[in-house]
């Protein structure tokens, strides 16, 4: 089904693939008649064109790229604009889309989350930007329609920007990546790996995208085959695949860590062009002759199978047939990887989901980016036409992922047969897949063709008591489970004929509706602010020297940015950084809050000239301990904040907010064995706070606990990999060194750092 290289390989014609070994360049030269290094191979890839067409360094090997378009959605757009507001925006340089598909409830909230969208339509008009209103796209769906174009390049504030399969390089970073781009700056990286996902074979009846995107999840995450590179499909298997189809897969690449990704383009991919009048952004794209992979994932289409990946995580994989036939053992393992995840602090089963020796679900889902295209929705409908849901507990909803796509279903009766199952359809709305809409009843399995399945991403709420459970799956098998009114599926055991109707995009559905400025900025206009938008609170310089209390310490072998910073009800806070950081980590450890604030007001002191002693009383202890040896070191040139331990923190959603609401509550760093993501990672030093690395198992501190890192400062600015740094024992009176790492860092992350913040940085 899957299976990876052990090394490097090239690929010849975009066919044949030989694999690094010490005579694979004279194999390359006997098929193909051409010598060549690895050097020049490399230069061969799509990625490398497309990224060496945006770079503007001169040096291939660090990157400073200018993307084309940025988009964003209602969660995230609020906060980038502010920031970049903050340090002089006039205009946006660039197209910038805002969608308004995270928060499009206003109920949640009040009127907080309608305030937001007037904020963003305002902003749209002074700036020069597009404003899609609530309920008519998802954000990255409305990209496919209206924004992606072949070798060229988008940004977006959320982790599942991907428009490979339309020939678009796309990225997901957290919000201060895109202030940069909207200050002419530029996104700084280092050249990053290559990887061939070579395609092979076409899919077998019932198997869709989502089937073939967990068996890629399931067989790259843990070992971080993929991690932080681009994934480049390429291969004959390509061709048996229509474009929804590509998509469907691509856009969950964001699962594996990769940092981007492309695929070839051909007929298909023209076709989706000509079908929503944009035929002059197709742009036919494919590897050079002879072009050289950092590895290749292979994938052999028809041996794929309908697919389900358990809680809580989408790697977390099996064949539907694998499941049914081990059921009890794999729902036991499930339940007990599950005591990690919620630290047993609810009772979660699943083996009582067994009903004569099947497994039952209570919900499905089609939805958002992932499940919501076209193609999904009429597979579906094929499959439930003429069936019913039942009356049972069983529910199904399923969410068009734009209001094209809506219109079309309606059209040509697709819409139709699946209501008359007593499925619900409803508007295009990011929802469900990260807990503000479809919450599932307490201990409920939920079945979603989505993007994630993290804990309590689907809304339940763990510190009350409540605890359901996603498992993902594609369209087809969530509609044959619902035909067998909620009894696990695989769509490969149902008799169906796909009838795969055409699609038609009615372009006049965006032109009546969104605003678009032609990139034309008005500064007449007035932003409207609600009572709910406020500013980024004041953040100072990093000090000469720092003192940070260790205020959580999470050993989870990865922690998401769910678990940091909660989504769900908490997105009606997202514009009011204060009020959000009141929920940071209050699902993984409730008391972080308290703490962090405990810490912070010491440093608020200290800013405002009072002695922090006279605020919290152990500091006297911690600061004569450090005396005793740092005699210069005193209040005026020492910071104090707080700082968190996780093995592997920031898995998931690309949202700043993970970063940003630890550092408004005092947050100077992060102490991580490694960071799970690059996004995450640059959160945390666009908000000023220091990438600790930690690789021993073995660690020197604990909760609780106070760090001194001197000259802490000094050491950014001459660019040490190695920092010193010591646990303060105020009982044995003594400094414990121990050293941390900060790893690799450009000149403008650095200044960043120590200018305690980007906003600090660019502000005029």
């Amino acid at each position: 089904m899957v299976t990876l290289s052990k090394g490097g390989a090239y690929l010849l014609n975009g066919t044949e693939v030989i694999e690094a070994s010490e005579d694979a360049l004279e194999q390359v030269k006997s098929r193909t008649g051409k010598s060549i290094s690895e050097a020049e191979a490399r230069k061969n890839t799509i990625a490398y064109g497309i990224l060496e067409q945006h770079n503007i360094s001169g040096n291939m090997d660090k990157l400073q790229i200018k993307f084309d378009k940025l988009t964003s959605h209602d969660i995230t757009f609020v906060g980038i604009i502010q920031t970049a507001r903050a340090s002089g925006l006039e205009r946006f340089p660039i197209p910038y889309v805002l969608t308004n598909c995270h928060n499009s409830l206003c109920a949640v909230g009040g009127t907080i989350n309608e305030d937001d969208h007037m904020f963003g339509l305002t902003c749209a008009k002074k700036y020069g930007g597009v404003y899609v209103p609530p309920h008519q796209a998802v954000i990255h769906q409305f990209a496919r329609e209206m924004l992606a174009g072949g070798g060229k390049m988008i940004l977006g504030s959320d982790s599942h920007t991907r428009y490979g399969a339309l020939g678009t390089m796309a990225m997901g970073e957290g919000g201060p990546e895109l202030v940069k781009q909207l200050l002419s700056q530029t996104y700084d990286i280092n050249m990053p790996g290559v990887i061939a996902v070579y395609l092979s074979g076409e899919p077998v009846k019932g198997v869709g995208p989502q089937d073939v995107a967990l068996a890629i999840i399931g067989a790259v995450f843990a070992n971080g085959y993929v991690k932080n590179k681009v994934l480049e499909f390429v291969g004959p298997g390509v061709s048996s695949l229509s474009a929804d189809f590509r998509i469907g897969i691509d856009v969950m690449t964001t699962e594996t860590t990769c940092l981007s990704s492309i695929w070839r383009t051909d007929d298909e991919i023209k076709d989706f062009y000509d079908i929503h009048g944009r035929s002059e952004e197709y742009k036919e794209l494919n590897p050079g002759g002879i072009a050289y992979y950092d590895g290749v994932v292979y994938v052999a289409l028809d041996k794929v199978k309908p697919m389900i990946a358990m809680p809580f995580h989408p790697s977390n994989t099996y064949t539907i047939e694998e499941l049914n036939a081990n059921l009890m053992d794999i729902l036991d393992d499930c339940e007990k990887k599950a005591l990690v995840s919620l630290d047993g602090q609810v009772d979660f089963k699943l083996k009582d989901k067994v009903r004569d020796g099947r497994l039952y679900v209570e919900q499905g889902i089609i939805a958002g980016c992932a499940g919501g295209g076209f193609e999904n929705i009429c597979a579906a409908a094929d499959i439930l036409k003429g069936k019913s849901i039942g009356a049972d507990e069983f529910t199904l909803s399923v969410y068009p992922a734009s209001t094209p796509i809506y219109v079309e279903l309606a059209r040509n009766g697709r819409l139709a047969d699946l209501m008359a199952t007593g499925a619900i359809v409803k508007t295009a709305f990011c929802g469900p897949c990260f807990g503000a809409g479809d919450t599932p009843a307490n201990n409920a399995l939920s079945i979603r063709h989505s993007t994630r399945n993290f804990p309590n991403r689907e809304g339940s709420k763990l510190q009350n008591g409540q605890i359901s459970s996603v498992a993902l799956m594609d369209a087809r098998s969530i509609a044959a489970t619902a035909a067998n009114k909620g009894f696990l599926t695989a769509a490969t055991d149902i008799d169906v004929e796909f009838t795969n109707p055409r699609y038609f995009f009615d372009k006049s559905i965006y032109e009546n509706r969104v605003f678009d400025s032609k990139g034309v900025a008005d500064p007449s206009v007035e932003i409207k602010f609600g009572p709910n938008i406020k500013d980024w609170p004041k953040m100072v310089e990093l000090t000469d020297n720092l003192v940070l209390k260790v205020v959580s310490e999470i050993h989870d072998p990865v922690t998401t940015t769910d678990e940091l910073i909660p989504s769900g009800e908490t997105s009606s806070y997202r514009s009011n950084p204060l009020g959000l950081a009141e929920f940071t980590l209050s699902r993984k450890d409730p008391a972080y809050v308290g703490r962090a604030k405990e810490i912070q007001a010491v440093e608020k002191a200290r800013e405002n000239g009072v002695h922090p002693c006279e605020v919290l009383p152990e500091i006297k202890n911690v600061m004569q301990t450090i005396k005793a040896v740092y005699k210069d070191v005193n209040h005026e040139n020492v910071g104090f904040g707080s700082t968190i331990y996780a093995v592997k923190p920031g898995d998931g959603s690309a949202r700043e907010q993970a970063a940003s609401c630890q550092k408004v509550l005092g947050g100077w760093a992060n102490i991580a064995k490694e960071y799970a993501t690059k996004r995450y990672r640059s959160n945390l030093i666009n908000w000023g706070m220091l990438p600790f690395i930690f690789e021993d198992d073995a660690l020197p501190f604990k909760n609780g606990d106070y760090l001194f890192i001197p000259e802490i400062a000094k050491a950014v600015r001459e660019k040490r990999s190695d920092i010193a740094a010591f646990v303060v024992d105020t009982q044995e009176g003594q400094l414990k060194e121990f050293t941390l790492k900060l790893g690799e860092l450009t000149d403008d992350e650095r200044e960043i750092i120590l200018k305690g913040c980007l906003i600090n940085y660019n502000r005029v």
